[in-house]
Parts: structure tokens; sequence; C-alpha cells
């Protein structure tokens, strides 16, 4: 067994102490990944190309599908992902058809959309989202934790809903993007997936509105203490004060995923 897988085992398994666990999760990124990003194209529901970055870690581990923010691209989360394949996952960061670049990564999904004519509304990322889940389980044969920020968050909630490929759901920033179409709260009624929330201080009271249909046993709310945090995956990003606060609230969520 290899240092990092070690070091990821102890942390799962609980056997490290809790107050330093995000200094090993850090510890974790200076360890290099076994395989960079590779560029891959599946279809969606509605069969146009859907582009995304493959970060695979062990091969036979589940996926987590990262979606990005409004206006950006899967180049969002290329940071992200290799943290993420360092505690044990596989990731699929994908351009949805409504975006247009992040850190110089252009949405290739988007661009194809366009040349298309099909001038997409954010709710139609609903079917980039479904053909990612099934392109992840065909691969995977497991299921997917999904990754949203701002209104690909909301996504992800009405994906996972009754969907026996999605096990858990992160969802950054979620809000009603959708209305009068798709009331995403209300359409939450039966949902059951194990879920982190999370936003800034001034969002807390609109974040709590929209997942009072999520049994409390089944969804964590988390605002930091110490700062207002950011909107989104930004929430994420070293210029954020609060980082390290969202990244242990992220590291003890999945600690609990991988428990299901």
């Amino acid at each position: 067994m290899s240092l990092k897988q070690k070091i990821t085992t102890l942390l799962f398994s609980g056997s490290l102490p809790k107050t330093p666990v995000i200094l090993f999760f850090f510890f974790l990124n200076f360890i290099p990944s076994t395989k960079a990003q590779d560029k891959v194209i599946f279809p969606a529901i509605d069969s146009l190309k859907v582009t995304a970055d493959l970060y695979t870690g062990n091969a036979d581990e589940a996926f987590i599908l990262l979606f990005h923010d409004e206006d950006a691209s899967r180049g969002e989360y290329r940071k992200i992902a290799l943290r993420l394949v360092k505690i044990g996952y596989n990731c699929l960061a994908v351009d949805l058809r409504q975006g247009k670049e992040s850190h110089y990564v252009s949405n290739e999904t988007a661009r194809r959309a366009d040349s298309l004519h099909l001038y997409p509304k954010k709710s139609d990322c609903l079917k980039d989202i479904e053909g990612a889940i099934r392109y992840a389980v065909q691969r995977s044969r497991r299921p997917v934790v999904l990754f949203g920020s701002s209104f690909s968050a909301s996504l992800c909630l009405l994906a996972a809903k009754n969907n026996p490929d999605v096990k858990a759901v992160v969802a950054f920033s979620p809000g009603e993007f959708f209305k009068p179409q798709i009331p995403v709260c209300d359409s939450l009624q039966g949902y059951d997936k194990l879920t982190l929330i999370a936003g800034t201080k001034f969002e807390y009271p609109y974040l709590i509105e929209i997942s009072k249909n999520i049994p409390d046993d089944k969804k964590t709310v988390f605002v930091p203490s110490r700062a207002e945090g950011e909107h989104g995956v930004a929430a994420l990003s070293e210029s954020n004060p609060a980082s390290d606060d969202y990244w242990l609230s992220l590291l003890m969520f999945f600690k609990n995923v991988k428990k299901l």
C-alpha cells in the first residue's frame, strides 16, 4: 500500500484525531496523482456531444461528477479534482451546454450547442448531467456522487432524486434558478440522498429554505463561521480566507459517504 493510500485509509477509518485531519488532507496535495486528466467526449441524453476532463486515480473507485458555475467551464475544477482524486475517487469535470470559460479552458459543449443553434436554457444542462451519470456508471459500474456549483448545484439535486445511480450530492450555493417552470424546493419532496449543501453566511436562510424537503438525517448545511465565504465552488479557492473550513466540511462529508 502506498503512503497516499495509507493516509487516506486512516482518514476515512477514523484512526486519525479530528483536530489535525485537515493538515493531513492538505499534505496529500503534495503527493503526485497517478494520472493526469484526459479529455473525453460522451453523449448527453439528447445526443449533444459533451466534453469533460477525466481524472483517474484507481480505476476501481467511484466517480465524483463535477459541474461548473454559470458562464464557466470544466476548467473551474482543475485544482479541486486533483485533491478529490487523492482522497479515493475518480473525477469527471464536465462542460455543460451553457457556459464560457474558466482558467483559460473554453467550454467546448457550449460551443457545440451554439453551432447547432440550440440556444439552451440553464435547465437544459440537466440533459448533460444525466448523460454524465450514464457515462460514469458505464465505466465504473458504481453509483456516483454529483458535485455542483450555483445553478448546476440545483440541477444536481434534481438529477439525484429517485436515481439509483446517484449515491450522494455536494451542492455549493444552490438556488431557485428555474422558477416558475421548475421549483427546486418543491421538486425535492421524497428526496433521500446523502447531501452536503454549502454557501455563504448571507445565503444561509436560502439554503435552509431550498433544502427543507430533504430529511435532516440526510443533509448537512454548512456556512463558515470565521468569514462571509464565497458563492459556489469559489469557496474552495485558495483566495478565500475560509477555504480551509469548506475543505474540512467536504472531507468529513466524504468520510460519511464512504460508509454507505
